[in-house]
């Protein structure tokens, strides 16, 4: 049943974001995947199955965690400028994966 409740929060977030991109306020679209709904389940689980030291590792390491979605919000921005709607999302996307990684391997290393 637990399945069933997260698969339907992030059905609702979806449609909501559909709702946004067809209204007068379109760029609220653009918010909706911001709300921490995703976090809220993660900070449950781990503060529920872990300890509070990493909860806060957990936390901290979501704080650091924002500098890819920045990146990749950068490089979008750039990108539908320059190629076409698929190749510019493909290449934000590529950008979120290669500073992820840069930032889990950094994130090992400490």
């Amino acid at each position: 049943m637990d399945w069933v409740i997260k698969a339907l929060i992030g059905a609702g977030a979806v449609i909501l974001i559909q709702v946004f991109a067809q209204s007068k306020n379109y760029w609220l679209a653009g918010l909706v995947p911001l709300f921490p709904t995703f976090s809220l389940i993660s900070h449950y689980l781990v503060g529920t199955q872990r300890s509070v030291p990493e909860l806060r590792e957990t936390i901290v390491f979501g704080i650091f965690a924002l500098a890819p979605y920045l990146l990749y919000m950068v490089a979008l921005y750039y990108l539908v400028g320059k190629w076409r709607l698929p190749a510019s999302l493909a290449g934000a996307t590529a950008v979120w994966i290669l500073s992820a990684a840069i930032l889990i391997a950094v994130w090992n290393k400490g």
